[in-house]
């Protein structure tokens, strides 16, 4: 008896669904929040100036709290979005660096949170320009935490202009570049007005705003554009 064999090819296995990454919608929570709320805030703060004092400055004095909470939450949200932002990323340019860099920003903000910045520019009414000498909170909040945080956002900015131009998204990467050089420049101003520069220190509250404004209007379109492309699914 003569059999005919049919070999069945065994199925190929299809790529996996691409699901939502509802991880980078933090992304797009944090810098409006946190914007709308230090906009907000100088009324509950009596000679308190916009133009020329920090945005932790209010953290301090009654009504402080408001800020506290404002910075662990923004930082939180941070922290979500770079693990959505690694999923989105990889495999890839920039996969674990700029989640990494961005991570270390939100750890800024959470710590910028728990330690109180120091007094400067004479608020609260009454205190020096500058501290003298620093208490060691006001030291861990500027040294170990807002330092390390805005250079990390910075480098981010700068990591993800790289791994854009490699994906062949110059327009992306172009934004991501001078964000980033707009970002460094106007922090280095604010810094010098918050020294008491005296060309600098009553504009210095401004420029920290613009510089805060700059990161955070480019961390939310890179939220918007990594939600265009799902993650897949593990």
């Amino acid at each position: 008896m003569t059999g005919t064999q049919t070999l069945v090819a065994a199925a190929t296995p299809g790529r996996p669904p691409r699901r939502p990454n509802r991880l980078l919608r933090a992304g797009l929570l944090a810098g409006p929040l946190f914007t709308v709320t230090f906009l907000v805030e100088p009324v509950l703060h009596a000679g308190y100036d916009p133009l020329r004092h920090p945005v932790s400055s209010l953290a301090l004095g009654p009504g402080g709290w408001v800020q506290t909470v404002n910075f662990v939450v923004a930082g939180l949200l941070c922290l979500v979005f770079a693990v959505g932002l690694r999923r989105a990323l990889r495999p890839g340019p920039g996969a674990v660096a700029a989640p990494l860099l961005l991570a270390v920003w939100a750890v800024g903000l959470l710590g910028a949170g728990a330690f109180t910045t120091d007094p400067v520019s004479g608020y609260p009414a009454g205190t020096p320009p500058v501290p003298d000498p620093p208490t060691w909170p006001g030291r861990l909040h500027d040294l170990a935490f807002s330092l390390p945080g805005f250079v990390a956002f910075a480098g981010a900015m700068l990591v993800l202009a790289y791994a854009y131009a490699r994906r062949r998204s110059p327009l992306r990467a172009a934004y991501s570049a001078l964000s980033a050089v707009a970002f460094v420049t106007l922090f280095v101003l604010a810094t010098a007005g918050f020294g008491q520069s005296p060309h600098l220190v009553d504009i210095a509250g401004l420029l920290q705003r613009l510089t805060i404004g700059v990161g955070w209007l480019w961390l939310t379109l890179v939220a918007a554009g990594a939600m265009r492309r799902p993650a897949a699914s593990p």
